[in-house]
This record gives C-alpha cells, structure tokens and sequence, in this order.
C-alpha cells in the first residue's frame, strides 16, 4: 500500500493542474465545516464567559402570576413555604429570601436612584463575591435587629465615594418619600459577570421592620449541593409548585446552568445543521474526484494492461487506484483543516472573540474526506480492476 501511495503522489505531481482542482473541492469542503464549528465553538464560549463561573449553582424562583377563573392564584414565599421546600426537593444546600426595591441614594451633592436588595445574612458570600478592604458582609445580628447597614457595589460606591473611602460613612437611602441613614459597612470588589448585579444591599430585617412590615419574599435563590443539580433543581421546584397550585405557571424558576445547557444544545444544533450543509461541497468534490478517476484509468489502461500482464491481481488493481483518490481526500483533508484554522483566528480576530477550534469536528471533518474519497474512488478502481490485460494494453 505505501507503494501505491508513493505512485499516487507521483502522478499527482505529473497532472498538477488536475490534482489542484480535484484538491479544490475538499479543501473547501473540510475548511467549511472547520470555520463554522470553530465560529459556533468560539461564540458559545464568548456566551459562557459572559455568564462567568460564580452563580452557577444558584436557582432564582419567582411568582408567576397566575389566575384561575377570577381569582389569582399565588404562592405564599414565607417560612413555611421554604420549610417544605426542603422537605420535598432534593439537593438544596440553602434558601435565600430576597425583596427588591427602588430607592434614591444621597451622599453630600450626589443622588440617584438605584436598584436595592434587601437580602438575608449569607447571600452575597454564596455567590463569592469579595468585599474591597475594611469591609465586612451581614451578619446574623443586622438580619435579626434590622440595622441599618448598606454594602454598595464598585460602581455605586465610586460614584459616591470618588477618592474609596466609602465605608464607615454615613449614607441617606430615600425609599417612599420616607428618608433613613444607613452605614456604609463594606463595598463589594468590581466583577464583570455573574448572576448577582444589584447597586446596593441592606439586611432584609430591616426592610420587613422599616419599610414593608411582615412582607413575603419577591424572590428566592436557591443555592444547589453542586453546579451539576442546578438543572435537576430547577425541574423538581417547577414540579413541587405545580402540585401546590394545579397550573405550570405558578413560578418562574431560572438558574445560569440551565440556561447555559440550553444556549449549548442550541448551539450544537446549530452548528451541526451548518456543517451538514458545508459538508454537501465534500460530497460535490467527491463526484469530481470519481469524474476524474474515471478519466485517469481511461488514460491509463496501458499501464493497467502491463501490470496485469505482470501478474498483478485485479485486487492489486483495484488497492492501486482506491489509494489513489483516498490520498486525494487525505491531502485535501489536511490542507482543509489548515486553510478552515486560519480563517477561523482571522474571523474571531476581526470579531474580537476568543479563538477556540473544535477538535472532534477537525477530525469528523478529516475522516469523512477519507471517506469521500474511498467512497467516490471504489466505481473507478473497480473498472480498472475489470479490465481485460488484451483490451488494456491494446488501448490508446
């Protein structure tokens, strides 16, 4: 077989002209395929990278808004609804209650309005978030006393506190037309992604005692054992609050996970359906390689003639010429995952995205040339090995 590769390259370099153009076809093929799974690949993880890696074992619930009939129809986020919940999902690690409110911010000459959470002792060090120096998170005696304390975000606080030195000062927080002074106690360190993006945090105890008394949670995170339950969680919540209330829209139940295991299944779709249709050129230079083979034992007759003459068995024959158009579809194969490669960092460079190759489909790429090229070659190497030696040397 290595013989007949070695000829195989010589008469590749003896029609120049024609092998290129047999090339051509696979190249563009196998290059295709290359740059659309490389684009997908590298858009999914520009996605991925967007959403970070904090969070990630994190379920939001919410309420639906439903009616039945006249009536609306809503669960109740109080103690004994997070109870039972516990009690009927599996794989929860902790349950967080949270209220969301706007409110105006006042410090010296600078106000404006932000988003407010009021939120439990524990919930912002679920998501690792980090404070900046000289701060500190809730603890059980703000949540339970409902002092009055406030962490801001970096941005919040560098636009109040120009020069940093945010905590320890003395903050007005305007909610209802009723204005309240709150502590600055810590500011959390900038990030760029993640699930948890509020201005500013005061202790829920303080937003059931002062402003909204005895109110129900808006909203409930809900932190998972591990990443991989998060999906699974989100399921068994949607189930547990559809056998309370008798509707699937009871709850909006959201996790980063399970959007991030949406966005890849669509994206593999995708990118499948798109290599599909680039792998139809594979299949077009596959016919031009046959077209070609069939050309080539026409001219070569002679040479197939004294082969047989020689004793080589149709088999032989037959191996010669399969090598032949495979060799074409295995060069182009590599020169197709060079060439779909270097578009693809030349695109994603242009783009300004992350550059990432998909493995699998260079290979998949690469072996389904081979393919083509046994495949498309098998009509032609069968034809010369049925030639008769009389007729094949007696041949122009």
């Amino acid at each position: 077989m290595w013989e007949d590769f070695i000829n195989a390259l010589n008469n590749f370099r003896r029609n120049k002209t024609r092998t290129f153009l047999s090339l051509l076809g696979v190249i563009i093929g196998v290059a295709s395929v290359i740059i659309i799974t490389s684009i997908v690949s590298s858009s999914t993880k520009q996605v991925s990278d967007s959403f970070g890696s904090v969070g990630l074992d994190m379920v939001s619930v919410s309420s639906g808004g439903m009616w039945r009939g006249r009536s609306a129809v809503s669960l109740q986020f109080n103690d004994t609804f997070r109870d039972n919940l516990f009690d009927n999902v599996e794989n929860i690690k902790k349950v967080w209650y949270k209220n969301s409110l706007s409110a105006t911010l006042t410090y010296g000459q600078t106000s404006g309005s932000v988003s407010c959470s009021a939120i439990e002792t524990g919930y912002l060090e679920a998501y690792n978030l980090e404070l900046e120096e000289g701060g500190r998170f809730f603890n059980v005696t703000d949540n339970e006393e409902g002092t009055q304390k406030i962490i801001l975000n970096h941005d919040t606080a560098t636009n109040y506190f120009p020069s940093g030195d945010a905590v320890g000062k003395k903050i007005l927080l305007v909610v209802n037309r009723v204005t309240f002074n709150f502590e600055v106690i810590g500011v959390l360190k900038e990030q760029t992604t993640g699930m948890e993006n509020g201005s500013a945090f005061i202790p829920r105890g303080f937003y059931n005692k002062k402003i909204q008394p005895n109110a129900q949670a808006a909203q409930i995170i809900v932190q998972c054992i591990s990443e991989d339950k998060a999906t699974n969680v989100v399921d068994k919540i949607k189930e547990y609050c559809t056998s309370l209330t008798g509707t699937d829209t009871s709850v909006n139940v959201s996790s980063m996970q399970s959007m991030l295991e949406q966005i890849s299944k669509i994206t593999s779709t995708l990118s499948t359906m798109l290599s599909a249709i680039a792998a139809i050129s594979l299949l077009v230079g596959g016919i031009g390689i046959m077209n070609i083979m069939i050309v080539t034992v026409t001219e070569r007759k002679q040479e197939i003639g004294i082969r047989k003459a020689l004793g080589a068995s149709p088999r032989d024959i037959k191996q010669q010429f399969l090598v032949e158009s495979a060799s074409i579809t295995l060069i182009g194969g590599v020169f197709g995952i060079g060439v779909g490669a270097l578009l693809s960092l030349a695109i994603e460079y242009v783009q300004k995205i992350s550059y990432v190759v998909n493995g699998n489909a260079c290979l998949i790429a690469f072996v389904f040339s081979v393919f083509v090229g046994i495949f498309f070659g098998l009509n032609p190497a069968s034809r010369a090995a049925k030639l008769d030696p009389v007729v094949a040397l007696s041949g122009e």
